[in-house]
């Protein structure tokens, strides 16, 4: 795989160790809630939904991880598997959430799966 295309995997998978500690850790605090337009009284409602949202950010990452740094048709699958997740995800973050998800989960995932794609 092409160290472009790798480079990409490890930067969608960095972004979603940040949704991941946002959501896990940092949800009732200002860069949180200003992320995702929530209020204090939603934050402490929704604090253990977002947790637990945002531990399956973080197994997307280490999915996205582990495909980067994978050889041959293991490594190529699971790139492609854990990026489709991620678009899958955004597009319905998208539809059911806010459309800004899918310009910061969908777009970049697909773009990292041409690129991943391209380069096998």
């Amino acid at each position: 795989m092409s160290i472009f295309a790798t480079a990409v995997v490890l930067l969608i998978a960095a972004l979603h160790v940040y949704i991941m500690v946002l959501e896990m850790f940092l949800w009732t605090g200002p860069r949180a809630r200003a992320a995702f337009g929530t209020s204090v009284e939603f934050a402490s409602e929704t604090k253990a939904l977002a947790a637990n949202q945002g531990l399956y950010n973080g197994f997307l990452a280490a999915g996205l991880v582990w495909g980067a740094v994978a050889s041959g048709p293991a490594g190529f699958q699971a790139r492609v598997f854990f990026l489709l997740c991620v678009a899958v995800a955004g597009a319905y973050g998208a539809a059911t959430a806010g459309r800004k998800i899918l310009f910061v989960q969908t777009v970049p995932a697909l773009i990292g799966l041409a690129l991943v794609v391209a380069a096998y």
